[in-house]
């Protein structure tokens, strides 16, 4: 087995050295195959590169919106706790058991408000007890009634400094389950203290703070609806109020959604490309980096549907959607998720576009230099090959009649013969001579003889069989060797040879045509068991004389009896 292997290996390695071009092709075909893996590898180092640094600035945009709304949200936190504490430990001051009386007086009201102070605290309104008692959601607790109002007024103070700040909220609301509420916005004027009661707790982010809805009491964000016509959404961050097991009410600060875009594009760096836009839990966008309506990149159902799926799986990564490659990461302090959109003509003006273009270039560049070279050294591999082979053929082949040479032939004749005898099958030899050669020299010149020399050997190759070997040896002398031919078959094909050619006219001049006769002389390995192939011309060499003494144009295949 490892013989064949052997033997098959040779055996295609003569097949591409005897066609050097393909060796060409080979080399070409590896070096563009190797250039072209190097740059693919490059481009992926570099997209991997590219996207991380991507990756790196959406969470500098996400970390940033974080901190904004962190603040707010601390903001809102801090208000239940002073909220929790003033229930738990109300002030003693006169003004607010004053406030507390007038609820007792004023609660069968349709609607009522208490005002301590407005320059120091805000107002609560409400609504009478009849209202409360219609809802199961709804409750007014005379024991805990009393320290809510006071500690609504407390925190009606809070949110009376908080609106004197700078804050980028666009109001606070306590809203009880006891039916009041105070508020920093103003109310529209087509509202009522009822409506306006009755908007708050129909509301998401008030009926959604149940114990059973929001077991971690933890700060809920919601996409409100607007109470008018004209009034823009919000997004409202509203988190319940609970003592002792006791849910009392919601807090609520509201964002309007020029806020929140305001909120993402500070948090933008001017200096990075793409898209950044702002989500919430239901994949509802909520704002965009982009000013212009027609330069924001809308999804699909189908999109949005696999950007739903992949931010299930992962709090941040990407997505690759046609032309436009989508990343997210999600937001600690809002139920929600930032995206950026790069779009793949972002990405060839880019500096990662910028890059890759050059790669693609340089190498198409080196391709083309590749193809060039490749056409070159194939055409001087292909000039030098049949170069070679001329010299080759020159080397092993008479001229004139395109026959082995005297040394070609005799290398090719001895290799034959000894193959013969090692197959241990006969092997042949006929020496032929073309009879008063001289005299057509010397008559018509040795053009006229030159004809009649090419003229016989493509006779003598025509009555050949392919596996047989012929040469000129001599001036007018041929010879041919016949492997595995007998005695009797080499003396055929030399009477086939005679015949030929003395049957054959030869034009020599432009209207002078001669006839020319051969005398022939036949060995054979089977006479003597010899393969020697000189030993054998010898021979042969010797009877084609014989027959030039008997007369000429004939073949002698035997020793003459001796008398």
């Amino acid at each position: 087995m490892q013989r064949d292997t052997l033997k098959t290996k040779k055996n295609y390695l003569e097949r591409l050295r005897r066609h050097p071009g393909r060796i060409v092709n080979l080399c070409f075909l590896v070096v563009l195959i190797f250039s072209t893996i190097l740059t693919w590898r490059e481009v992926v180092v570099l997209e991997e590169a590219y996207i991380s640094s991507q990756q790196n600035h959406l969470e500098n945009v996400a970390n940033a919106l974080d901190r904004q709304l962190q603040f707010s949200v601390d903001k809102l936190l801090f208000f239940r706790h002073s909220m929790g504490d003033a229930l738990q430990t109300p002030l003693g001051f006169r003004v607010l058991h004053d406030a507390v009386s007038d609820f007792t007086r004023l609660r069968t009201e349709p609607f009522w408000q208490l005002d301590v102070d407005q320059q120091r605290t805000l107002a609560i309104y409400g609504v009478s007890d009849a209202l409360v008692e219609r809802t199961t959601l709804l409750a007014r607790d005379n024991e805990r009634i009393g320290k809510e109002l006071s500690a609504a007024l407390e925190l009606g103070y809070l949110l009376r400094l908080a609106t004197s700040t700078s804050g980028k909220e666009k109001g606070v609301s306590y809203v009880s389950r006891a039916g009041f509420f105070l508020s920093t916005q103003a109310s529209a004027q087509h509202q009522t203290v009822v409506s306006r009661y009755y908007h708050f707790v129909t509301q998401p982010w008030f009926t959604r703070q149940t114990e059973r809805e929001n077991r971690g009491r933890s700060v809920r964000w919601f996409i409100a609806s607007p109470s008018g016509v004209d009034e823009e959404r919000t997004i409202t961050a509203s988190v319940p109020v609970y003592l002792d097991h006791y849910w009392y009410g919601v807090l609520a600060m509201d964002f309007t959604l020029t806020t929140m875009k305001n909120l993402l594009t500070d948090a933008v760096d001017v200096h990075t490309d793409g898209e950044y836009q702002l989500y919430d839990s239901r994949l509802n966008r909520i704002a965009s980096s982009e000013s212009a309506d027609d330069a924001i990149n809308l999804f699909d159902e189908n999109e949005r549907a696999q950007i739903a799926h992949a931010i299930e799986r992962d709090t941040e990564g990407g997505i690759r959607l046609n032309t436009r490659y989508v990343s997210w990461e999600r937001l600690d302090h809002f139920d929600g998720v930032v995206l950026r959109v790069h779009t793949l003509e972002e990405g060839v003006h880019g500096q990662f576009g910028s890059i890759s273009v050059a790669l693609a270039l340089l190498w198409a560049l080196f391709t083309a230099m590749l193809l060039i070279s490749w056409l070159v050294i194939r055409r001087m591999v292909s000039n030098m090959y049949t170069l070679q082979n001329s010299l080759k053929w020159q080397a092993w082949h008479d001229p004139l009649t395109r026959l082995n040479n005297r040394g070609a032939f005799f290398d090719r004749a001895k290799a034959l013969a000894q193959k013969c005898h090692q197959q241990k099958i006969p092997f042949s030899v006929i020496q032929l001579d073309l009879d008063h050669f001289k005299n057509i020299n010397d008559r018509y010149g040795h053009q006229a003889g030159d004809k009649v020399l090419s003229h016989t050997a493509g006779l003598i190759a025509r009555a050949l069989r392919s596996s047989d070997v012929a040469g000129r040896v001599g001036g007018e002398e041929f010879c041919v060797a016949l492997p595995g031919a007998t005695a009797e078959q080499a003396v055929i094909v030399a009477e086939r040879i005679r015949a030929s050619v003395n049957s054959k006219e030869i034009l020599i001049l432009k209207s002078t045509t001669t006839r020319v006769t051969a005398s022939l002389g036949v060995s054979s390995s089977e006479e003597s068991d010899n393969a020697d192939f000189e030993q054998l011309q010898s021979i042969a060499d010797a009877r084609l004389y014989q027959a030039k003494q008997q007369g000429r144009n004939q073949v002698v295949c035997r020793e003459p009896d001796k008398k």
